[in-house]
């Protein structure tokens, strides 16, 4: 989600093999190149007349709608101190039997032993926008990306022009049920997002900490700000965490934006990462980046692309587990406008979906096709691309994603030039009368489940039934945090 003024060591375990030969897979190349590309007319007309939007009636306030083939199998409110309705929900990660989900005054963490049956294990009172949130064994990390006058849990927010502290938070997980802080760090501009990325000796890990928004009045974010920090944490000894490398993505500046129209590059909004290819995708407001990672704390840029004519703002990233493909999701209107609408269209506030063709260096993306739900909400619902995660699928490339206030969609971008959905789950407006921000705001699949992090209504957990999909049961991860991702078995 766009800031507003005030404003992920897994393993993978495969319980069973039982569906040879699912997957073929060819990987397409093209002609190397670095520079800005933006979606030819020939390939958006394709996509659109593949994906036309269709309107269905108007839900009513919190009415349900869904496919046959997805349905709700729990909700587990907010609880205090966090069920103000400023009190947004927002990203998740997972580990075991836990999920932990952020939230604008801290984070909880839920039993999901029972999906069926989530409970609140425990809830930390820590606010500042977002608390974006990751797991790596015995540590949590958590970004605040709001000015505070301090690092405390009981800092209060402060303007900019006062900022003393904004960054990370390391929390001991050890146990659930009394996490304990240990550290903070200062990063420039703060902490919108962060990746965790484990170094290869495992002994540490990496956080690829996003931040943009520089300005001359901003205490510790002056402009230019065309970097992101990176945090090294060593595992044995956490409070040594500090930044140990601010790499300059963008040397020549980056997008220069149109006002009121597309975002200027000052920083990333996301970056998603996929160690185990040494490859990483940065959404960065006003351009998509492809970055090789295979020096943690030197990424190199070795792709970029734009486009000037249907991205607000890109926002961030999903790699398909082959690694030759990226979805972009674009962010228009920053989340809190409606935009799944007929006057939008089908080509804003979307995904774009890229090929990764060639191979090292030479890699480029090449726009496919967008994506975007075949339904039309009302203007009282903030709807956008957000946050989604691969569904383990073999031989297919399907994820499910959350639009907000859209809901839930699973969709399958298999053939890169004709995505479509498969299943989707939504309510309807919290309000018919008035634009409340709401809706789901991380939506993952994780250990046969669908979890959802709904901003004003609590945990969400679905359950899909779909032939496409049935192989994903054979998945299991140990821990699991989105924007890092990890592979799973395909051939």
């Amino acid at each position: 989600m766009i800031r507003f003024s005030l404003p992920r060591r897994r393993r993978l375990r495969i319980v069973s093999l039982a569906a040879a030969g699912l997957l073929v897979a060819s990987v397409a190349t093209a002609p190397a190149g670095n520079a800005a590309v933006t979606p030819d007319a020939e390939a958006v007309a394709t996509a659109t007349t593949a994906q036309a939007a269709t309107a269905t009636p108007t839900l009513g306030v919190d009415e349900v709608s869904s496919s046959p083939n997805l349905r709700q199998i729990a909700n587990l409110p907010k609880q205090a101190p966090f069920d103000a309705p400023n009190a947004f929900g927002t990203d998740m990660a997972f580990q075991g039997r836990y999920a932990f989900v952020g939230n604008y005054n801290g984070f909880v963490i839920y039993d999901i032993g029972r999906p069926s049956a989530p409970k609140i294990v425990s809830q930390v009172l820590c606010p500042g926008s977002q608390n974006d949130i990751s797991v790596y064994g015995d540590l949590l990390f958590l970004s605040t990306d709001s000015p505070r006058n301090g690092d405390s849990c009981n800092s209060q927010g402060v303007p900019s022009s006062e900022t003393v502290w904004e960054g990370i938070k390391v929390f001991d997980i050890s146990d659930k049920a009394n996490p304990r802080y240990l550290k903070s760090v200062k990063t420039a501009c703060g902490s919108h997002t962060h990746t965790l990325v484990p170094a290869k000796d495992r002994r540490s890990v990496y956080l690829y900490v996003s931040s943009y928004g520089p300005r001359d009045t901003y205490v510790g974010c002056p402009p230019p700000h065309d970097s992101i920090s990176i945090v090294k944490v060593p595992v044995k000894d956490p409070t040594a965490a500090a930044v140990v490398a601010t790499p300059n993505l963008f040397p020549d500046g980056g997008y220069g934006g149109i006002p009121g129209q597309t975002s200027a590059t000052s920083g990333c909004h996301d970056i998603t990462a996929y160690p185990a290819k040494d490859l990483a995708a940065g959404a960065c407001m006003g351009d998509g980046i492809l970055m090789d990672i295979s020096d943690r704390e030197a990424p190199r840029v070795i792709n970029r692309v734009r486009d000037t004519v249907n991205f607000a703002f890109w926002h961030s990233a999903t790699f398909n587990n082959t690694g030759t493909k990226v979805v972009f999701t674009d962010e228009l209107g920053g989340g809190g406008a409606a935009t799944c609408n007929e006057a939008v269209g089908p080509n804003r506030g979307a995904d774009a979906i890229y090929d990764i063709a060639g191979r090292g260096d030479a890699r480029t993306m090449v726009f496919r096709s967008y994506y975007k739900i075949p339904r039309a909400n009302a203007d009282t619902e903030n709807c956008v691309a957000h946050n989604g995660s691969l569904i383990p699928v073999l031989g297919r490339d399907i994820m499910v994603q959350a639009w907000y206030q859209g809901g839930i969609s699973v969709w399958d971008f298999t053939d890169s030039t004709k995505p479509k959905e498969i299943a989707f789950w939504e309510r309807g407006p919290l309000s018919d009368t008035q634009l409340i921000l709401g809706g789901a705001w991380s939506t993952y699949y994780y250990n046969g489940h669908i979890y959802s992090s709904d901003i004003q209504k609590g945990l969400d957990v679905l359950e899909l039934n779909d032939w496409r999909t049935w192989t994903a049961n054979l998945v299991r991860f140990r821990e699991l945090n989105v924007q890092t991702q990890a592979g799973y078995l395909s051939w």
